[in-house]
């Protein structure tokens, strides 16, 4: 018999992947990565992230009631290392009975400040140059 814990973390890989292609990429780009069984390609990769196709980023995906963020997000970076990648590694999680699109997304605030400050630029509310801001 399959682990109950395991077939519920599969599925919320799949979730994501479906979710991403729908809202994010608009085809199918990423998908569960093959060391979980889910991918298309002969490539394992021990250790490597949850989905793969997510450029830039390293997504370790946790669906259950209780989670330790920082343990979840030292998992993704100690697979980072493993994987000799650059990408940013970010834990998506959710609980039972909430929808995929409600899922809490978790990453480094040094990256967060990164991404916040593109989509800034992106919609004209910032300009180019970074100011200095004193305490």
């Amino acid at each position: 018999m399959a682990n109950p814990q395991k077939s519920k973390g599969d599925a919320y890989e799949r979730e994501l992947a479906t979710y991403l292609n729908e809202q994010v990429f608009g085809e199918e780009q990423c998908q569960r990565a093959p060391l979980s069984g889910g991918g298309k390609s002969g490539i394992v990769i021990a250790g490597g992230a949850d989905l793969v196709g997510t450029p830039d980023v390293f997504i370790e995906a946790k669906r259950v009631e209780r989670l330790n963020v920082r343990d979840a997000m030292r998992q993704a970076e100690r697979n980072i290392d493993r994987s000799s990648t650059s990408d940013v590694p970010v834990v998506i999680t959710r609980r039972n009975r909430e929808a995929t699109g409600d899922s809490l997304v978790v990453m480094r605030m040094k990256d967060w400040k990164k991404l916040y400050r593109q989509f800034l630029l992106f919609n004209g509310k910032i300009k180019d140059e970074p100011r200095v801001v004193s305490r």
